[in-house]
């Protein structure tokens, strides 16, 4: 149910080759001559829609409206030219582009919608290689050999939750969601074709906090109400917290049979049954829920063959297992998250959000928006201000934090930060608009560190194209209006949220969980660790993780955490040689 694909490149040269067409086409995927190098193959239940002109539409289009952009829509619009651009503007989806260039037979041009619903890697030189969804496919046909890039994974260690265009195989590259990538003879290049930053610029601001709610309201539902009534058996896992309650309300009145879940660890303080069973009572469904075990947090596994960079945890694993069971026992199309609401929802912990009041809308704004910020964090006026003041003063801050904990001196010495091209913010912007782009950047990596979506559509509404840009569009400080985060979501669904669940300021974490789990496994993990890859290339420092796992964790103290990423990688490491 997932969206597979191949494109095969030839750089002028013929077209597949006999083996490779006999092999896909036994596996069951439909050929597709995209130019005269350039031959695409689909899985059988991968959709595409011929655009005029020769483009390619693989995945899920729809208008601004939610309506499917399908072969009715391009008879009712004949002569329509359909370029990225106005893809962009007019649609959103889950979806990939693939246009022949014009000028260049045996070049393509292909370009990822922002929020990154259809897997993309690649590996082009000179105008030949591969584009797929799925590195096992070019693995398979062989067209790529598995090799690990250890400049990339000395990267990872220091900034272990970023997202890059690298990947942790050599020779293969990611293209990032919002870009396109150019193949034209010998010369390939990849280019931004989407920012978050052309909807937080004054012109595009809201003006108005109502108007700003209903714009999120519109965008999310429209989102919501086209995916669900596409897939139409929808597995919706509730967290408790408002960002998946948030997609629960939205699904109300949506035609398609939905289920929910919701996860029980074993633990103080994670148990969310009483705030996820209220949106299943709004939807008029049972709630099921799935306990989550200790055992479940394996951190020795085997990855996804499409892993290409090393994301899934052992908290992932637990939790992907967990949820694609009852995926196989109800029988869905897909899974519906509310991940990254914290970010599209600019839940900011820091005093961003006045000093951009103060700077974009003066003092006035300013006063009120430190007001706001008293209020959210149960501080005193003054240090509220103190804190904004300070904020105002200080330097911009790097998009990217190092991380060198257990790791040698001479790991962190020649590794360079990851670029990305949200990064590049321009000289006048904002604190706040700063916090929050940089953070959405390092959302696009949930899609890897959760293989469910490998066989059923994972979906993502909060980080579909027209949520990113009600909510861009929403300065930060209206986030904090009356003192609540996330503000501008809880009034965009005031008249439907259940009261307990519109009010809440806080929800259930699984870090009791993952202390847990540390403590039960943290001698193996040692093991695991100073054994390993990592260490033979000696980047661990192997003395330090035995002294921190010898010794006693203080309260509160979740620098544990720190363990678990190395695991993650260290895991990826192994299963890849």
């Amino acid at each position: 149910m997932s969206y597979q694909y191949i494109a095969l490149l030839r750089g002028g040269n013929p077209p597949v080759d006999a083996h490779a067409d006999a092999e896909l086409q036994r596996i069951g995927f439909r050929h597709h001559v995209l130019s005269d190098a350039v031959d695409l193959f689909l899985s059988p239940d991968t959709p595409s829609l011929n655009l005029p002109g020769g483009g390619l539409v693989i995945g899920h289009a729809y208008g601004r409206d939610g309506t499917p952009l399908n072969n009715t829509a391009l008879v009712d619009q004949p002569g329509e030219s359909y370029t990225s651009g106005r893809l962009l503007a007019d649609y959103w989806g889950d979806y990939l582009l693939m246009t022949p260039e014009s000028d260049n037979r045996s070049g393509i041009s292909i370009m990822r919608e922002p929020s990154g619903g259809v897997p993309c890697v690649y590996s082009v030189r000179r105008g030949a290689g591969f584009v797929t969804s799925d590195i096992s496919l070019a693995i398979r046909l062989g067209l790529y050999a598995k090799r690990i890039d250890w400049d990339y994974i000395g990267q990872c260690l220091i900034y272990p939750h970023q997202s890059t265009a690298r990947t942790g195989l050599s020779g293969i590259w990611t293209l990032l969601p919002g870009c396109s990538l150019h193949v034209l003879a010998e010369h390939v290049f990849t280019r931004t074709e989407w920012t978050p930053w052309d909807f937080v610029v004054p012109k595009a601001r809201h003006r108005d906090f109502s108007e700003a709610a209903t714009q999120v309201r519109s965008a999310v539902k429209n989102v919501v109400t086209a995916l669900g009534e596409t897939d139409q058996s929808i597995l919706l896992e509730l967290s408790g917290g408002l960002d998946s309650s948030i997609v629960a309300a939205s699904l109300k009145d949506v035609h398609a049979h939905v289920s929910c879940c919701t996860l029980l660890p074993p633990v103080p303080g994670a148990d969310e049954r009483r705030y996820a069973g209220l949106m299943a009572q709004l939807l008029g469904v049972e709630l099921s829920t799935e306990e989550l075990g200790f055992e479940q947090a394996c951190f020795n596994f085997a990855i996804p063959e499409h892993s290409t960079t090393p994301r899934m945890g052992p908290l992932q694993y637990a939790i992907d297992s967990v949820m694609k069971a009852a995926g196989d026992r109800l029988g869905v199309t897909s899974h519906f998250l509310g991940a990254g609401g914290d970010t599209v929802f600019c839940y900011l912990t820091t005093a961003a959000p006045a000093v951009d009041a103060f700077k974009e809308r003066g003092l006035a704004a300013g006063a009120e928006a430190v007001r706001n910020l008293s209020e959210l964090h149960h501080c005193t006026l003054w240090k509220a201000g103190h804190l904004c003041a300070k904020k105002a003063l200080r330097s911009p801050k790097s998009p990217c934090k190092m991380e060198t904990l257990f790791l040698r001196s001479t790991a962190a010495g020649v590794v360079d930060a990851p670029e990305h091209p949200w990064f590049n913010a321009p000289e006048d912007s904002l604190p706040g608009d700063r916090e929050r782009v940089f953070e959405l950047a390092g959302n696009q990596v949930f899609r890897e560190s959760l293989p469910r979506g490998e066989k059923r559509r994972l979906r993502m509404p909060l980080l579909s194209q027209p949520v990113l840009e009600a909510c861009l569009r929403a300065p930060s400080w209206m986030w904090i209006s009356g003192g609540r985060n996330r503000a501008v979501a809880r009034k965009a669904f005031a008249d439907i949220l259940p009261a307990d669940v519109l009010n809440r300021r806080s929800k259930g974490t699984f870090m009791n969980y993952l202390g847990a789990v540390y403590q039960r496994n943290k001698f193996k993990m040692q093991q695991f660790l100073v054994e390993g890859g990592l260490h033979e290339h000696g980047l661990l420092d192997g003395a330090a993780i035995k002294h921190f796992v010898e010794g006693e964790l203080a309260a509160r103290d979740q620098s544990f955490t720190r363990i678990f990423d190395l695991c993650r990688i260290e895991n990826w490491v192994r299963h890849v040689n």
